[in-house]
């Protein structure tokens, strides 16, 4: 049973590091337009990580230009999120920061976490 089990299991992203909710990250994923490919860059907060092997997923947000809070989910093993970078780990007592959604300004800030 455990061989059928691994032959459905994606193949992990060796440029996806080990990521925490409050993280400020920045995904580069590949968006194809017509028969071009590029990479896009999606830059906020990891708000929600959820696991369980291939359908491991995260969750970003980021306020855009117009005030407006945008939430997107990536797919960890998927082929189209080519590499994530992990710029600020910030300091959180919550695995999922729904509350972010209500916050805008100051009370949006995550303190920084230093690792003494």
């Amino acid at each position: 049973m455990s061989n059928v089990l691994q032959a459905l299991d994606a193949v992990r992203n060796e440029a996806i590091p080990a990521i925490r909710p409050g993280d400020s990250v920045s995904v580069h994923v590949k968006i194809k337009e017509g028969d071009r490919e590029r990479i896009q860059e999606f830059k906020g907060t990891v708000i929600r990580l959820r696991k369980g092997g291939s359908q491991e997923a995260v969750t970003v947000r980021r306020i855009a230009s117009s005030g407006v809070g945008v939430e997107r989910t990536f797919p960890l093993r998927s082929p189209r999120v080519s590499k994530i970078v992990v710029e600020r780990h910030n300091q959180v007592r919550r695995a999922q920061l729904y509350f972010m959604r209500g916050r805008t300004g100051k009370s949006a800030r995550l303190k920084q976490k230093f690792d003494n």
